[in-house]
């Protein structure tokens, strides 16, 4: 029976999801998305492959294999800007081995975003961090897609949203110390609209939704300076597991809430 079921939703699911885009008014959706992609390790575990591995390497592969596809929707939608965080600077504290499947996938994953050439890939991070080989790809990576008239896709990697405030405040006071300026002098300069300008989506709108999969409900640092006026959406489906209805749902939900912005 439950075979049956799966059967009638698979057959079901892609008149759902035309209905959705036709009733979904795409002058009401996102400029900028950002995405926590979340539950990779436990889909793994949960949906143990046919010769029974439920490895986290498995689990981060299925996760990025996912993104294109998100792609794909973010273009049919016409969002402009997404950002994907594909690794936090807390992950950088796992095992030596699942950090080496992790910088692989990450490097596989980002060779292919460029050869679509299609989108405009903007790495954003602690770069300092990660192994000189994957820093020198982000470096170019960036510079080979920066005049493809297309999607930003903003990749974190290595990213922590505190440390990205710190590194901030820490340019502005390197950039204005080399003028010359005097301790007050800076401090008179400070404002949230100067530090906005270092942080690493400077240039760029921040984003309307913040969407997490996997059902957990916090943001875990996530773009704290950009979200504060971000409207949030938790999927219940792992990462891998996300479909396009589920991408649907949450632009449906932005488009129906009433954003008052402060006012």
């Amino acid at each position: 029976m439950s075979k049956l079921k799966s059967l009638v939703k698979s057959a079901l699911y892609p008149i759902y999801e035309r209905r959705l885009l036709a009733n979904l008014d795409l002058a009401n959706t996102p400029e900028h998305i950002a995405l926590i992609l979340d539950g990779n390790r436990r889909w793994s575990k949960e949906n143990p492959s046919p010769t029974g591995d439920t490895s986290s390497q498995r689990g981060h592969q299925a996760g990025a294999e996912k993104i294109l596809e998100l792609l794909n929707w973010c273009e049919e939608t016409e969002i402009r800007v997404v950002t994907l965080w594909l690794l936090s600077s807390d992950n950088l504290n796992r095992d030596s081995e699942e950090l080496a499947s992790l910088y692989r996938i990450i490097t596989e994953t980002v060779a292919k975003l460029e050869s679509t050439r299609r989108w405009q890939i903007h790495p954003m991070g602690s770069f300092e961090a990660l192994p000189s080989d994957l820093q020198n790809q982000l470096r170019q990576v960036e510079q080979r897609t920066s005049g493809i008239d297309g999607i930003t896709v903003n990749v974190a990697i290595a990213y922590g949203g505190r440390l990205e405030i710190v590194d901030a405040v820490k340019r502005f006071l390197d950039e204005e110390g080399a003028k010359g300026k005097s301790l007050d002098e800076i401090k008179r300069e400070i404002s949230a609209e100067v530090i906005g300008r270092y942080i690493y989506t400077a240039g760029q709108p921040d984003p309307e939704l913040v969407i997490r999969t996997s059902g957990e409900q916090r943001l875990s640092g996530f773009l704290l300076w950009q979200s504060h006026q971000s409207e949030f959406y938790f999927c219940e489906a792992y990462w891998p597991d996300f479909r396009k209805v589920d991408f649907l749902r949450a632009l449906r939900s932005y488009a129906q809430r009433e954003r008052r912005l402060g006012r």
